[in-house]
């Protein structure tokens, strides 16, 4: 990602399949701190290093960690991938502090790709890549399935939803490309039509 002040106006979608998630929280952090607004949508499919049951085992220690006398003044225990992923950015942010907390407004984070975010262009973060980063063989888990462990009750929803924006999707493209190949075609034709009259228009053409 680039900074700079046109970039910054414009809000950034990182498509999370397959990112592993200490490795894309950092950057995202850090953009987050230099002013860009970043949107995070299929957070269900960001990769976690280890296998599911270690993960779940680590999940579950962490669930029994809470104030003695009075629970709900924290820690929060999330199990949504979103908010769990939106936790992890907030632990590399300075978000008790304002510049912390506004940098902290600038992210948004979904389970899916919600509308309007699946008619904008998605990117990837190359550095958080598991095939880049997760050496060859080594166990991993997704952490939409580790929230399902852990209570999560919309793993199924979101697949269901996820599945018909695919659907969707494959038709707006199959369409795009037929009405691409007519303008091909439209465009050969008037060729073929106009001829020699085309070398008149060259010259006054802008």
């Amino acid at each position: 990602m680039v900074n700079g002040s046109a970039t910054m106006k414009h809000r950034v979608v990182i498509d999370a399949r397959h990112h592993m998630l200490g490795r894309l929280a950092s950057i995202v952090a850090k953009e987050l701190l230099s002013g860009q607004r970043v949107a995070v949508v299929r957070c269900e499919e960001i990769a976690l290093s280890g296998g599911l049951v270690r993960q779940k085992m680590k999940y579950l220690r962490f669930l029994r960690k809470r104030m003695n006398t009075k629970p709900s003044h924290g820690p929060i225990h999330f199990r949504a991938p979103s908010k769990i992923f939106w936790r992890t950015v907030r632990g590399m942010i300075p978000h008790k502090t304002k510049r912390g907390a506004a940098a902290l407004a600038r992210l948004k984070v979904f389970e899916g790709v919600p509308p309007p975010y699946d008619r904008l262009k998605r990117m990837v973060v190359p550095d958080a890549l598991k095939v880049l980063r997760l050496q060859k063989g080594h166990k991993y888990c997704l952490l939409g399935r580790l929230s399902k462990e852990v209570g999560w009750n919309h793993y199924d929803t979101i697949k269901e939803l996820e599945e018909k924006r695919k659907e969707k999707s494959k038709v707006a493209y199959e369409r795009k490309k037929q009405l691409a190949r007519l303008r091909v075609k439209a465009a050969k034709t008037v060729d073929e039509k106009l001829g020699s009259q085309l070398d008149i228009l060259a010259p006054v053409k802008y």
